[in-house]
């Protein structure tokens, strides 16, 4: 069972995300239609673009063995990988399990997938005091395991595994902390997941078929290996099955490699007219209840012409302001629970995270911040420790992000390049300046965050321009008013030192 560590931070009462969260009256009009002209026309949701950071959840049988090939890259893709590269996991395999595929495969992590510490509403908790205002967890990854009560298939989490609604007790949770509740659904890759390629019509892999035949009942959670009008019609189905039972404020998609693997192929073309349907009926549905929902735009390349949906990628990274997007960002590398990043604590610093999360906003973007659970339900107290420092800085300074839009540009930085530290994102490392600042706004204040201590006088050259007679005054929040000066270089902030300084600092610019 999840014990949340103990901190004293509750999230910031956030009046303008109330408000948003009253519904709207309620309309039989269906102002959607399936194409993607008509779609572009959906605009994000008021609580979506005002709450900034979200909770991203990738837990499944694929947890189980918290591993892939040499502890690199996303634990998840280990169902593919296993059966794409066996050699590698032979000597895994048979430590973990004592066997290997086709005696011992991917169908059988499924009965290892308990959820026996699952506590979902310790989970809510959690991602409250970490300062989300929604959560958005995994409802089916490619490996064709559902985690709802599903009457589609019979490899579900309420008829296998952990034999409990994974997805609607979270749901229940999630909302009892007022928060926004999203499912992630990825099946658009399953028919290419036990297979080599992203093929319209395709095999499975030797050891995937030798299981299936030794076990004909796996076919339904391995198969199908085509995107045939069977299998389009169970995506949507499934889809909707969820939607109607969860009524999620969020649909996520992952991206579809087949729109461009195979494209113009007839039935590849069936599938995109398909998710047009698919994400009119959502928004339609939604809109004859009074409710705002929104949608992703996912992929290298993207699913939906741009402007349809939020743009996203995988630990997406923006140089300049953006359309509103999003960052489904890893704490580590892997997305699923990776048994080394836990056990070597290869967590994203705190301060790497609020770093993270101030840029995306100033840069128009959401953060959607992802956690690997374990099998059983546990979440690694790493992980924990990093969201609750998180928390304890948006509780200071969570009116910096909440409800704001970026400045006239997103930051600047003064100095010169140093070596250390260096902030981690993902596969790359990036260097930042000696003084870093970036700029978020809402009416009336302009909010300068700074990821380094300052020890005298601050000189922002973005306000070389401004209009020194608008500005009422500055605090270092937390610290009081400071003094300031401006002039044709800049805004000068006058011997402010902040000896509490934790993570990054916020000055808030108010206007008159």
């Amino acid at each position: 069972m999840i014990k949340i560590l103990k901190t004293g931070v509750a999230l910031l009462a956030l009046t303008a995300l109330a408000a948003c969260n009253t519904p709207k009256e309620k309309t039989t009009e269906k102002p959607y239609e399936a194409t993607w002209e008509s779609l572009a026309k959906a605009k994000p949701a008021t609580w979506w673009d005002q709450g900034k950071f979200g909770i991203f959840i990738h837990w499944g049988p694929y947890s189980v063995a918290g591993y892939k090939d040499r502890n690199k890259g996303y634990a998840e893709a280990i169902t593919n990988h296993m059966y794409k590269m066996p050699e590698r996991y032979e000597e895994f395999f048979m430590e973990k399990f004592g066997a290997k595929p086709p005696e011992f495969g991917y169908k059988d992590w499924v009965n290892l997938y308990k959820a026996e510490n699952y506590d979902p509403t310790a989970w809510a908790k959690l991602f409250k005091e970490a300062g989300a205002t929604y959560v958005i967890p995994t409802g089916e990854h490619h490996d064709g395991f559902v985690n709802w009560d599903s009457d589609l298939t019979e490899w579900c989490a309420t008829k296998k595994g952990p034999m409990r609604d994974l997805i609607g007790d979270l749901e229940k949770a999630v909302r009892a902390e007022g928060m926004k509740y999203g499912i992630s659904y990825h099946r658009e890759r399953h028919p290419s997941r036990f297979t080599l390629d992203f093929k319209v019509n395709d095999q499975p892999f030797d050891q995937v078929a030798e299981e299936i035949k030794r076990m004909p009942e796996a076919a339904d959670l391995y198969g199908p290996f085509d995107y045939s009008d069977e299998f389009i019609a169970d995506y949507v189905a499934r889809w909707k099955e969820a939607e109607q039972k969860y009524n999620p404020d969020f649909m996520w998609i992952d991206d579809v490699p087949i729109f461009y693997k195979a494209e113009g192929d007839p039935q590849v073309i069936k599938f995109q007219n398909a998710f047009k349907g698919m994400i009119a009926d959502y928004l339609n549905d939604a809109h004859a209840k009074g409710k705002e929902v929104y949608f992703n735009n996912k992929g290298r390349q993207t699913n939906w012409p741009d402007g349809v949906g939020c743009r996203e990628k995988d630990n997406l990274q923006m140089d300049t302001i953006g359309p509103r997007w999003q960052n489904p960002a890893t704490l580590g590398i892997s997305y699923a629970y990776m048994h080394n990043e836990e056990v070597n604590d290869l967590y994203k610093t705190p301060s790497e995270l609020v770093r993270l999360l101030v840029d995306v906003v100033s840069k128009n973007g959401n953060l959607l911040l992802n956690i690997g659970p374990k099998a059983d339900g546990t979440i690694p107290e790493g992980m924990q420790k990093r969201l609750l420092a998180l928390g304890t800085w948006l509780k200071k300074h969570g009116e910096a992000i909440y409800s704001t839009k970026p400045w006239t540009v997103y930051g600047e930085f003064a100095g010169d390049i140093v070596d250390e530290p260096e902030v981690h994102y993902s596969n790359h490392s990036m260097r930042i300046h000696e003084i870093e600042y970036r700029y978020t706004t809402k009416p009336g204040v302009i909010y300068v965050t700074a990821f380094q201590p300052s020890n005298g006088d601050a000189l922002l050259t973005a306000f070389k321009d401004f209009d020194g007679s608008k500005i009422k005054s500055i605090q270092l929040m937390g610290n009081g008013d400071i003094d300031w000066d401006l002039n044709e270089k800049g805004l000068n902030l006058l011997h402010n030192t902040n000896e509490d300084f934790e993570y990054a600092c916020v000055y808030k610019i108010s206007l008159k």
